[in-house]
């Protein structure tokens, strides 16, 4: 029996065990939308495209497993691009499918088309244009595998109406075999045994983890590693969650807006081990000074992180959890006690001790306090995602995340209204789970037509706005470095975001004064809804610590 290129389509994501898509229809997707009326497949029906990509992304995170989007041909498309983007970034697996004009007309200004494939190659991990029905099921399957395998990534496929029109006979490939694409998952033994005399040597060793360990599920491994040798551990922003925050050997997270803990310890360790992480610029700060006295080690599965931004001394090129398993094979506590580490946990402590993350309160809401009251009422068990700015930074800092895929966030792109979109991905997920994201009154704006599809599909979301009415990063640097210049970054005409949200079916909840912030926290977690929770917050209040731009990581500014 024949299928049409549609029909196909349907039947590539049930074999690939898909259950939700994201997604927006219009012409050139008619035809798989028409598909999709009886399939046994959940669509969210989103409000921008941009959207879908951002929920799909927050599902991949929460979940990962892939995240599936389908938007039409033209501006449809182009719209997915930033949501492509923020994927590519932070190496998570969506699938993109996108509608195209039939192939007769490709190149012939067609109306709604767009060279999406061109426009997309330098965002995602590949990419394709199908031209051919016999070839859907083929290029489905690698999609998902490419997405899936070695460093993860975004694949968009782009469907021409003609294709999916077609029809011919399905079969689903059972395996891919691509010679190009082998990615490396197991560690050089020769490396492995170097990193592990390295690291048995040194006397004030320091754990930098980033997001590839969430990607590889590797946090357990990561746990055993540290706990069996004493080892601190510092995060990166996208590794938060990958090792428990309330843990005794945690650091804080490292970099821009890291704690004084991290940022002294990697500036005087001996030994850096850096496990999927990529040695971002807010990270390092000045790269000349970075962990000066430092052999450094780097794990990651992508050969073109090493040595990019800073040079190595032992490379390792293999997946976390695998390498990480070769690393705890070869450790016997014969070979080094903790207690040899005995001084540097001191040093530690005493860093620790001296400088904890604060605030000063008055009687303006602090949102810092904000954060913290929604760590306490929570118990720590909430999925959080965060918008970017000064909201995502206090999120990282304020709230202990223990388990893995527990925060979603926006690291290398850094993509204003991704938050709420992610939330709602996540929640999609995890529907009887706590999901809420820490907005600011700029970043909300941006996606605020998602809370549509929240009330739409009864998705209980809460968003916790940090309504400082700035551009509050921005405002931030503009005081630091540009005499309180404040150029265009006041947002005073704001929307009422009570209103707002109760325009859309949602609850909205305001707290102007520090003692009605647990009062309406308590309320937001009570409704079965999507919240919208307006904290005005103190106008000026900046995040610290802060290494300035250019600076090494030990020339913090502090509170």
């Amino acid at each position: 029996m024949k299928l049409t290129g549609a029909q196909i389509f349907v039947e590539c994501l049930l074999k690939e065990g898909i259950d939700t898509i994201f997604g927006y229809p219009g012409g050139a997707v008619l035809p798989i939308y028409d598909a999709l009326y009886n399939a046994p497949l959940r669509h969210i029906l989103v409000r921008h495209e941009q959207g879908a990509v951002h929920m799909a992304d927050g599902y991949a995170r929460a979940t990962g497993r892939p995240g599936v989007v389908l938007v039409t041909s033209g501006p449809g498309a182009t719209n997915t691009v930033t949501g492509i983007a923020t994927a590519y970034m932070d190496s998570i697996p969506v699938v993109v499918f996108t509608g195209q004009v039939p192939t007769a007309l490709i190149g012939n200004d067609a109306f709604q088309e767009a060279d999406i494939v061109g426009i997309t190659r330098p965002c995602t991990k590949h990419n394709y244009l199908v031209k051919d029905v016999k070839d859907i099921a083929k290029v489905i399957k690698e999609a998902f595998h490419i997405a899936l395998t070695g460093r993860p990534g975004p694949v968009l496929v782009d469907l021409p109406k003609d294709i999916l029109n077609a029809q011919t006979e399905f079969k689903y490939p059972e395996k891919v075999d691509l010679r190009s694409y082998q990615p490396t998952y197991e560690g050089h033994p020769g490396q492995v045994k170097r990193a592990l005399d390295t690291i048995l040597a040194s006397k004030r060793p320091v754990i930098y983890a980033g997001g590839g360990v969430l990607l590889s599920g590797a946090s357990n491994e990561l746990k055993s590693f540290a706990e069996k040798l004493g080892i601190p551990v510092t995060l990166t922003l996208m590794g938060l969650g990958s090792f428990p925050g309330t843990h005794p050997l945690f650091l804080g997270m490292l970099g821009m807006h890291g704690t004084y803990t991290a940022n002294m310890s990697v500036t005087n360790t001996d030994c850096l081990i850096a496990i999927g992480s990529r040695f971002d610029d807010r990270v390092t700060g000045k790269v000349d000074e970075f962990a000066p006295y430092a052999k450094i080690i780097h794990i990651d599965i992508d050969p073109t992180s090493i040595s990019k931004n800073v040079r190595v001394d032992v490379p390792i090129v293999g997946d976390v959890k695998f390498v990480l398993k070769e690393i705890l094979k070869g450790l016997t506590e014969s070979k080094r006690k903790k207690d040899t580490l005995s001084e540097w946990h001191e040093q530690v402590k005493k860093w620790k001790d001296t400088h904890k993350l604060s605030y000063k309160q008055n009687d303006k809401i602090k949102p810092q306090y904000v954060i913290e009251k929604i760590y306490e009422l929570t118990k720590g068990d909430a999925i959080i995602t965060t918008e970017v700015g000064q909201n995502q930074m206090w999120a990282a800092q304020f709230y202990l995340y223990d388990s893995p895929r527990q925060f979603l966030t926006s690291g290398g792109l850094g993509t204003m209204g991704y938050g709420f979109p992610a939330a709602i991905g996540a929640q999609v997920a995890f529907p009887h789970k706590t999901v809420i994201d820490i907005a600011g009154d700029g970043s909300i704006q941006m996606n605020i037509q998602e809370l549509a599809t929240a009330v739409q599909y009864k998705l209980p979301v809460k968003v916790a706005i940090l309504n400082n009415r700035f551009l509050g990063m921005v405002r931030q640097w503009q005081e630091f470095f540009y005499e309180k210049r404040y150029s265009y970054t006041c947002m005073d005409a704001a929307p009422d975001f009570v209103k707002l949200a109760e325009a859309y079916g949602a609850v909205g909840l305001r707290a102007e004064k520090p003692e009605e912030v647990v009062p309406v926290i308590k309320e937001a977690l009570k409704v079965n809804k999507p919240v919208l929770m307006d904290f005005r917050v103190d106008r000026e209040e900046d995040v610290y610590p802060m290494v300035p731009a250019g600076q090494p990581l030990n020339k913090m500014l502090l509170v």
